[in-house]
């Protein structure tokens, strides 16, 4: 039986599971390490497909790492499946955790015969805290030669531009008073974020056309009477690479800084998370993506220069850093809805975000075959050097 034919049969097998399984996530969204109710469903379903499971990997309670198959290339896909806050799931990782399923399940199925051994690698808190970053560095990848995942978007895209990018909070320290009694008593911390606010609006027309900064204030106070003792906002600064991205953030901490000089406030910048780099595509494993996404009936638009003013980040961008990766993006044909708005939501469940799971979960899969039946390719990417010992820790 032709490998590939084999695994659009398995995943065949599976569909009626995996688009209830979209949906069950879907409806249930759950924020970033939180995602109890995906993890155990994801997992439920790898361990009824055969695969061993492990929950809970590296000290991550909602990670899991499946395996099956025993051949040379080792290939992991990689599932998300946190929410946003209060638009639910506006970046489709129902989508993602559902598809990559399916797609381990179809490439597992003739595994042995391809020379594969694939992982599922259950990766919670991609829209914050850096879940994959967190299982990079404690093992869950190691021994791994290729990890590949795709991402709903708008439009079909075989390697999108993403940004570096750093997360953080910074609280602001004053004195509270009475706010029309004694306010020459009070030291503002409202007032400091408006000052740090404000500088990096100026800042704005410094900065490089690929570079990013937005926030959101999160305590601004406690009533309008008492001058505002303690403020916090939090912010997200993001650059074309992690070299670009260090210079930005330096220049946005000093705004911070100013807020502090200017009302005599103290200042603590707290890291929500680690750093995401940029993603590294590898060009060979996208194009050998691109052609079994075509083969299904897919429209790729070509990524260019310009194009990088719409690019957002993702921790696969260090997955990317460590050992060769896709991250394509995969199209709903929704415009003008784009990710993150809770008219994205509405179009990830649906026709269109069906054939979205399928198509994905088989291009993924046939890309897994393609990959280790190539000798050259599989040869190239045996060859690089471990991130570690094979395992999590």
């Amino acid at each position: 039986m032709d490998a590939k034919q084999g695994a659009r049969e398995r995943l065949a097998r599976s569909e009626a599971d995996l688009l209830a399984l979209s949906r069950r996530i879907h409806a249930r969204p759950e924020l970033a390490f939180e995602e109890e109710c995906a993890a155990g469903w994801l997992t439920d379903a790898l361990d009824a497909g055969g695969f061993q499971v492990e929950r809970g990997v590296c000290g991550v309670p909602t990670a899991f790492l499946a395996r099956a198959g025993s051949g040379p290339l080792h290939v992991a896909i990689c599932a998300e499946y946190d929410a946003l806050p209060d638009i639910g799931h506006a970046c489709g990782h129902n989508l993602i955790a559902a598809l990559a399923i399916g797609a381990g399940l179809a490439a597992a199925h003739v595994a042995d015969e391809a020379g594969l051994t694939v992982s599922v690698v259950g990766t919670p808190a991609e829209e914050s805290g850096g879940g994959k970053i967190v299982l990079l560095e404690r093992g869950a990848f190691d021994g791994v030669h290729a990890a590949m995942m795709v991402h709903p978007a708008p439009f079909d895209m075989a390697e999108p531009p993403t940004l570096a990018f750093s997360e953080f909070e910074a609280h602001f320290h004053g004195k509270a008073s009475h706010a029309s009694a004694a306010p020459e008593l009070g030291v503002n911390a409202g007032d400091a974020l408006v000052v740090a606010q404000t500088a990096i609006g100026l800042l704005r027309q410094h900065i490089r056309p690929t570079d990013r900064v937005h926030g959101i204030v999160t305590r601004g106070g406690e009533a309008p009477n008492i001058v505002p003792a303690h403020t916090t906002g939090r912010y997200y600064v993001r650059a074309r690479t992690l070299g670009d991205l260090e210079a930005i953030r330096d220049k946005v901490l000093r705004c911070f800084e100013a807020g502090a000089l200017a009302t005599g406030c103290t200042l603590r910048i707290d890291a929500s998370a680690p750093p995401y780099a940029e993603v590294r595509h590898d060009s060979a494993l996208a194009a050998i993506y691109r052609g079994n996404a075509e083969a299904l009936g897919r429209t790729f638009i070509e990524s260019r220069p310009e194009m990088s003013r719409f690019a957002g980040s993702t921790d696969m961008g260090n997955v990317s850093h460590a050992l060769p990766s896709i991250h394509p993006m995969i199209g709903l044909s929704c415009l003008p809805a784009v990710n993150h708005q809770p008219e994205f939501t509405a179009h990830c469940v649906g026709p269109a975000a069906d054939r979205v799971l399928l198509d994905g979960a088989l291009a993924l899969a046939w890309t897994a075959v393609d990959v280790a039946t190539d000798e050259v390719l599989s040869s190239r990417l045996r060859a690089r050097p471990a991130t570690g010992a094979t395992g999590a820790r």
